[in-house]
């Protein structure tokens, strides 16, 4: 009986998930080091505020605490870098204040870390540091874009005039302002996109250890990308050469964007490890997650739409506000520009596009990348934008979608706003969601609920993305700090069973399944010999991380290519072997076979040949089978897709349910079909999650309201539908796999998507536009204002 197929296309049951299910995972928490301290750090507890030095002497007496550290005592040491510069619309660039690893004099946000308690025990270190004493002045505070915009507002940085980072733009504004002045339809509206908290099941944390005989540190942290975060911090903050810092990232229990950047507390207990020669540990607590971890998402912005007579888009303009937060964090930055407004065409034929993004400093946790970054806010501001258009003119939504959709024979499609798009087919995708989402039959559902007295509505969303970040030359001249490109090592041990060893990153996508499959499908082996390796610099070759859904697209095509070179150089022994000439030997399930004949050697003969090398052409190939592979990717990667969604309201508590749910992505070539729907489940639960639920609250002063679960509302299994998921791929047409990514789809269409069914289900109501997320009570207050006629058209 031949054994089941593992390789590309299979839906192999994930191999990580036996140790995590069964409690055998290790993460940084697990992780205890001999003769190890505990640390805690004191935050602030208010906005904005400045204090002259903090009063440590009644907290030195505690029992266990064994050393307390401020901003003097890290003097010496480098602020957090920001991994990307923007410039101005004038070209100057933009304003980079220090992001101080502690507080220096200033905290200028709830939650800035002020002093670190070190001590025997967690609880020692939590206990000291209540009674830290520090006298602090409060200082006008700022919590939102649209306050810190104002003239006259207070400053979050007195070097920052306007407490404006950048005031940046892209497209043609002089031709999207005639093609307004020409449009017979103009569609505008304002909107806001959600500031979220990502909340991974894992918090962070970080152990650091220092090796008094050789000098040498160590950092085992809760990261999406080990390499980064050794050289940011060795290069920029602790000045250590990389060949002293070794960065361990164990199994990471989710991250969704928040565990790329490098953050103050991997500096301070590596550098306090090294002060005190032992090892430092630091665990957040729920709340401190709250107030520490990057947030997301967080852009207030006016869209505008022109169309002519026949609903086609003629022009859109865009104008955002982003909020920066207090101070800049690794790829902050890049997120509201070239994340964000590249992707405002959408999977539209709009000729002409401008938008200007002003980003500002706010006294808030810093904002940086989280699940879609950038990518949601475009697609949500896009899809509302044509929703809002096809009610105000009276189209059909659908079809003033399939009016301006890119077609199928358009690629490659340059689009005005820099990007072009290899690979698509958006009416398949269109035509296959509406089709499972039964659109045709929703008015007599519609009917159904309203005689059981509910609100019923259906919406839908035709997004798109960039993924598979990216060309390095062209971030690099677009202000990137890092390459983006990635690297695999692979190695086929004397008996047949391979390592690979990669610069990503696993934080819950699968990995170790997908990447051996990728092995089983090249190679021939079977899945259970294949060790996949990452998230230890000593161990793995200098890579980039994950992020942007890149993995596959990024670091599998490192994959093959090293697996490319492994398949030559086995022909070569193969044929020296065979007695044959190496063009007349072929690879196929595991052998290298002669051409025409029965002769052949499996990998593992191969393997144990370059390593035991008694009859070996050693003067034409050193001995050993391994290889090492760097994949930069030539473009993007573009998935896309149709999300639908179907709610119902309950008029008298104003709840929304989402009833059913369709999703239809085009993510390239799928390896793993399971792991692929298991991600659009997970991204589509955030989406609804932000739509409905999520919001990161401030007060007018910039103090956190939801600063727990008690306050900030996650989505439950009890508030998700059956999901239903399919794809309608197009491969893309530039890496060796053909992949796009997935990662990311789930959270990019599906807010639009929910949105546009909650207005939907409120049409008899007046509305055009509900800004998430749309809580039982905003719905209530509208349903118990009465019925309103809807804007007409301008």
């Amino acid at each position: 009986m031949a054994p089941p197929f593992e390789g590309i296309g299979a839906a192999v049951r994930r191999k990580e998930d036996q140790r995590f299910i069964s409690g055998r995972g290790t993460y940084t928490d697990d992780i205890n080091r001999p003769g190890q301290l505990y640390a805690f750090i004191r935050r602030s507890d208010r906005p904005h505020a400045k204090f002259p030095a903090v009063d440590t002497g009644a907290a030195m007496e505690l029992p266990g605490v064994v050393a307390i550290y401020t901003a003097a005592d890290l003097a010496n040491i480098g602020g957090l870098p920001c991994g990307w510069q923007i410039h101005n619309k004038d070209g100057s660039p933009m304003a980079e204040p220090k992001h101080p690893v502690l507080a220096e004099g200033v905290v200028r946000h709830v939650g800035d870390p002020i002093a670190v308690v070190i001590a025997e025990t967690r609880q020692q270190a939590k206990d000291a540091a209540e009674k830290l004493d520090i006298a602090f002045t409060d200082l006008p505070s700022v919590a939102t874009v649209s306050d810190a915009v104002k003239p006259g507002a207070p400053l979050v940085h007195d070097s920052v005039p306007g407490n404006v980072c950048y005031d940046w733009h892209i497209g043609d504004k002089a031709a999207v302002d005639a093609a307004f002045a020409g449009a017979a339809h103009r569609v505008r509206l304002d909107l806001t996109n959600n500031r979220l908290i990502p909340n991974a099941m894992e918090p962070r944390a970080a152990i650091g250890d220092y090796d008094r005989a050789t000098g040498d540190y160590t950092l085992y942290t809760t990261s999406q990308n080990p390499h980064v975060i050794r050289l940011l911090m060795g290069a920029f903050v602790l000045s250590l050469p990389e060949h002293k810092l070794r960065v361990v990232a164990p199994d990471v229990g989710g991250g969704f964007g928040s565990k790329i950047y490098h953050y103050a507390e991997e500096a301070i207990v590596t550098w306090a490890a090294g002060k005190l020669a032992r090892p430092v540990k630091w665990t957040a607590e729920r709340n401190e997650s709250f107030m520490s971890d990057a947030h997301g998402r967080d852009h207030v912005s006016t869209a505008e739409l022109a169309l002519d007579k026949d609903g086609k888009f003629l022009a859109l303009r865009v104008h955002t506000l982003a909020n920066m937060g207090a101070y800049l964090s690794t790829f902050s930055t890049a997120v509201p520009t070239y994340l964000y407004a590249t992707l405002l065409a959408g999977v539209y034929t709009t000729p002409v596009i401008y938008a200007e993004v002003k980003a500002m400093f706010t006294n808030t946790v810093p904002v940086d990348a989280y699940r879609g970054a950038g990518r949601p806010e475009a697609t949500f501001l896009l899809e509302r934008l044509v929703e809002v258009a096809a009610r105000d003119t009276g189209m059909d939504r659908v079809e003033l979608r399939r009016r301006n959709l890119i077609p199928r024979n358009a690629f490659p499609y340059q689009t005005p706003v820099a990007l072009q798009y290899d690979s698509g087919d958006y009416q398949a995708t269109l035509d296959t969601a509406l089709k499972h989402a039964d659109w045709a039959g929703f008015e007599a559902r519609r009917q159904a609920a309203a005689a059981k007295g509910k609100l019923r509505g259906i919406g839908l969303s035709t997004y798109l993305e960039a993924c598979g970040i990216a060309p390095s030359a062209v971030v690099g001249s677009l202000g990137a700090r890092a390459a983006l490109y990635e690297v695999a090592n692979v190695r086929v041990h004397p008996t047949g069973s391979v390592s690979v060893f990669t610069g990503t990153h696993s934080h819950g996508q699968g990995h170790e399944t997908t990447f051996a499959q990728l092995v089983s499908d090249q190679l021939g082996v079977p899945l259970a010999s294949v060790d996949v390796v990452h998230g230890d610099t000593a161990k793995i070759p200098f890579g980039m991380g994950t992020y942007g859904s890149r993995s596959l697209a990024v670091g599998g095509s490192a994959m093959v290519k090293a697996m490319d070179k492994i398949i030559a150089k086995g022909k070569k022994i193969a044929a020296h072997l065979m007695e044959a000439d190496v063009h007349d030997i072929e690879f196929k399930d595991g052998k290298f076979t002669v051409a025409g004949t029965d002769k052949s050697k499996t990998i593992g003969e191969i393997a144990l040949t370059a390593y035991v090398p008694h009859n070996y052409p050693i003067e034409e190939l050193e001995p050993g089978l391994e290889e090492t592979a760097f994949y930069d990717p030539k473009n993007f990667t573009f998935p896309g897709g149709c999300h639908v969604c179907e709610v119902e309201i309950d008029r008298d508590t104003g709840v929304v349910r989402v009833v059913n749910f369709t999703a239809v992505d085009d993510v390239g070539r799928v390896i793993n079909p399971m792991i692929v729907e298991g991600q659009v489940q997970g991204g589509v639960a955030q989406g609804i999650g932000q739509a409905l639920l999520e919001n990161a609250a401030y007060d007018a002063d910039g103090n956190l309201l939801s600063g727990s679960f008690m306050d900030y509302t996650m989505p439950r299994a009890d508030d998700l539908p059956n999901f239903h998921v399919a794809t309608e791929n197009t491969m893309c047409t530039h890496n060796p796999l053909g992949v796009k990514g997935c990662g990311e789809v789930g959270a990019i269409g599906s807010p639009p998507a929910v949105i546009n069914a909650v207005v939907d289900a409120l049409r008899d109501y007046g509305v055009r536009q509900i800004d998430m997320p749309a809580t039982a009570a905003k719905i209530w207050a509208i349903i118990n204002a009465g019925p309103h006629h809807r804007k007409p058209a301008e």
